[in-house]
């Protein structure tokens, strides 16, 4: 899906590592909660309560899930999953352009 269909949008934007990370909050009538954002160049690292679906729309980043030793590398068209209640790290090379699904369990 390229595009969302009668969501409300937050105007304020979700700022961090002093703007370096951005993004909009985006709602959908069903309760659904995703965040689309840019990511610049840096070492990030990140915790959720909720369950999150992470889609890199462009770019790429290398990624540290929790429990794991090995970064893994995700691109453009590829997505990775991150667990409720916990943090991971990311690496960002280049532009990261990515939408978040947050997974309400």
């Amino acid at each position: 899906m390229d595009r969302f269909e009668n969501v409300a949008v937050v105007k304020k934007a979700n700022v961090y590592f002093d703007g370096k990370v951005t993004s909009r909050t985006v709602l959908f009538d069903n309760g659904e909660k995703k965040t689309l954002g840019i990511m610049m160049p840096g070492e990030y690292e990140f915790g959720t309560a909720d369950k999150e679906i992470m889609e890199i729309l462009g770019g790429s980043m290398e990624v540290l899930l929790p429990g794991n030793d090995s970064w893994v590398t995700i691109s453009e068209g590829q997505s990775f999953k991150v667990p409720a209640n916990s943090k991971f790290k990311l690496v960002i090379k280049e532009v990261a352009d990515y939408c978040c699904s947050y997974i309400k369990e």
